[in-house]
């Protein structure tokens, strides 16, 4: 019965057609140009967030309440300092989120890459606020960072991700509730 069904639901929702991945060479040469612009990208974040700026020491003072560098940014007296600020944070974590998919498979998945994001832009944060003269820890940043890298993968990074590492699909019979053990199940465990 459970079979019957099973085929009945398999004909009615047939499976789409396995993509095939991208060639070997073609991979690699995309992973390893990924790998590339990460390693610009973090020479480029480490020159913007860990130069020391003596000259606003006296200026800088930490947030870690969510919100209120935002409110400041928008309530101070120039727009255009706002949208450098704001969409300054924004840019920085885009790269994460395109790239991360691309050089990583296993952490292609949008929580992943935010998580990631969140940490490494935490890391870089409190490294700023403890070593970094001038600079201090902003909570806001790392969230800025962070739907940063969400933009990036939603818009180009989670597609890259699929275009260079196409997923692998497990065989009908090895689905789970398909009345039929997968591969490496133990075969006398499915006649107790």
């Amino acid at each position: 019965m459970v079979r019957v069904l099973s085929a009945a639901r398999a004909r009615a929702h047939p499976r789409p057609a396995a993509r095939e991945g991208l060639p070997l060479p073609v991979r690699l040469l995309a992973m390893l140009l990924a790998f590339a612009c990460m390693v610009a990208f973090a020479v480029v974040l480490a020159r913007l967030t860990l130069d020391p700026s003596p000259a606003s020491e006296a200026l800088t003072h930490s947030n870690v309440h969510p919100g209120r560098s935002l409110r400041a940014y928008l309530g101070g007296p120039d727009p255009v300092d706002a949208v450098r600020q704001i969409g300054g944070n924004l840019l920085l974590g885009v790269p994460f989120g395109i790239l991360v998919p691309v050089l990583e498979p296993a952490r292609r998945g949008m929580l992943r890459v935010l998580f990631l994001t969140m940490t490494v832009m935490l890391l870089v944060e409190l490294t700023q606020g403890a070593l970094v003269t001038g600079r201090v820890f902003d909570i806001d940043d790392v969230l800025l960072n962070t739907t940063g890298a969400l933009l990036g993968h939603l818009l180009l990074g989670r597609r890259l991700g699929r275009a260079v590492h196409a997923r692998r699909h497990r065989t009908p019979d090895a689905r789970p509730g398909s009345g039929k053990p997968s591969g490496d199940a133990d075969p006398s465990a499915a006649a107790r």
